[in-house]
């Protein structure tokens, strides 16, 4: 736990989970002082949710906190990301907060980066069962568009589709609802946490195939422009 009034940054990459996760943090009391996002190698686009930075910003913008961009190859990732956390460190914070639920390898990297940096991981999320926490984040009225779908769990039609209720009802029974499994990912545009919803439009739908390496999948990504 993070202790009241401390300073935070979040890992963010723009959709619910992550969402959510600052959401709780800020309702204990702690100040979000940063967010931090990882672009590709081009800068062109949100390295996991293929989100433009522009539209990251509006994010931030309307969520009232700074917004730090890096840019690394897969193969860089730790490197750079542990810099962001030591740059964050050098600025006065100690806890960073993440969006992950219950997949054990992933809070294991993030508390050993945290580590390195001298900053302690929080994961206000941890150990929810996935489907409360998808009814508490529209409970709440956060509003998110499907902006990535991986083409071995969901065919291309759910992309770009609002994440409602129909959205769920829709997902076939081996989907989690949460998307935790990397099924989809999402682009958080409105809610409690926001002062004003960020302007978009939506532009073609567009399919990227994974090398071999990883594990060669078709994701499909729903491109989004400034309004």
């Amino acid at each position: 736990m993070i202790p009241p009034t401390a300073g935070a940054l979040v890992s963010w990459s723009g959709g619910k989970d992550s969402c959510l996760a600052l959401w709780r943090a800020r309702q204990s009391g702690v100040r979000i002082e940063r967010l931090v996002t990882a672009l590709d190698e081009s800068g062109q686009r949100a390295r996991s949710h293929g989100v433009p930075p522009v539209l990251l910003q509006a994010q931030a913008d309307a969520l009232g906190v700074p917004l730090v961009f890096y840019s690394a190859s897969w193969q860089q990732y730790e490197e750079k990301f542990v810099a962001a956390l030591r740059d964050a460190h050098g600025a006065g914070m100690r806890h960073a907060v993440f969006g992950d639920i219950d997949l054990q390898a992933h809070r294991d990297w993030e508390e050993k980066v945290c580590a390195q940096a001298g900053l302690q991981a929080s994961l206000p999320l941890w150990n929810q069962p996935r489907r409360r926490l998808v009814d508490e984040f529209l409970a709440l009225g956060f509003k998110a568009l499907v902006v990535c779908v991986n083409g071995r769990h969901l065919p291309q039609d759910f992309c770009g589709r609002e994440f409602d209720a129909a959205f769920l009802a829709d997902l076939p029974p081996e989907v989690d609802a949460c998307g935790e499994n990397g099924e989809f990912h999402t682009f958080v545009y409105d809610g409690p946490a926001f002062a004003h919803p960020v302007p978009f439009r939506r532009d073609r739908i567009s399919p990227y195939h994974s090398p071999p390496e990883l594990e060669s999948t078709t994701y499909y990504f729903q491109e989004l422009l400034e309004a």
